[in-house]
């Protein structure tokens, strides 16, 4: 039996609230279970310096957590100097799934930054970030859309994200905090509406894992992101 009673395939409730910022072209809170990340979304009518004078755009993500999002404070990562390895490293995966799904010709030379911030953690922060930080995408998208700044599809394509695992020996969707710290293995799947991979993270925490037990935390994998996919497109429409 899983911590939280779920069955071995069965996702948190996953909720996906839209426009909770004032300020930012797009915006909004997703809840897996007791993980809370508020995901924003702003255009800047810039690019990175080697993207200059090529007509293309550029999407980029940061990542953060708030100091009580933990069990324990943690300190925050601006009294430290620089982020930590972990903040680069997520930031930059929400970034690589993001940009898999945009059109960045089609978003001419502009940037959009899509902040992704931690308000409680209890899990599978990283794929609530890119689940949540595709829908504030798509809402940033559609306000230039309003305002004829793009014409051509910039978005054709969704993404979302799902954690997976080895708990007690059976493959579980939806790793909480209280599954995580106690899995035998743990792995992360990035995955489009069109059924391509973007990024699988996978690493055994006790012993290493077959080729069995990958293909099974694959197919909850598909399945889960499935589910997210189809809220998304509730959430939009």
């Amino acid at each position: 039996m899983r911590p939280s009673n779920r069955q071995p395939d069965e996702l948190r409730r996953v909720s996906i609230d839209r426009a909770v910022s004032m300020h930012a072209e797009g915006s909004c809170m997703i809840n897996f279970g007791n993980t809370q990340v508020l995901c924003t979304a702003t255009l800047e009518e810039r690019v990175p310096p080697w993207l200059k004078g090529q007509s293309r755009g550029w999407v980029t993500a940061e990542y953060a957590m708030l100091p009580r999002a933990t069990l324990e404070r943690t300190r925050r990562e601006v009294t430290r100097g620089s982020p930590s390895g972990r903040t680069h490293e997520i930031q930059r995966l929400i970034g690589r799934a993001l940009r898999a799904v945009v059109n960045l010709d089609a978003l001419g030379e502009r940037q959009i930054t899509v902040d992704c911030d931690v308000i409680q953690a209890d899990g599978g922060t990283r794929t609530a970030a890119i689940t949540g930080a595709w829908v504030a995408l798509h809402d940033c998208i559609e306000w230039m859309k309003i305002r004829e700044m793009v014409s051509a599809d910039v978005l054709p394509d969704q993404v979302a994200a799902i954690s997976c695992g080895l708990y007690q020996g059976t493959p579980v969707l939806d790793l909480d905090y209280a599954e995580d710290s106690n899995a035998d293995a743990d792995a992360n799947f990035v995955m489009t509406g069109s059924g391509e991979i973007v990024e699988v993270q996978g690493t055994a925490e006790t012993s290493p894992f077959s080729q069995e037990d990958f293909e099974a935390l694959m197919g909850l994998a598909k399945k889960g992101i499935g589910e997210l996919l189809q809220l998304q497109k509730l959430t939009i429409s």
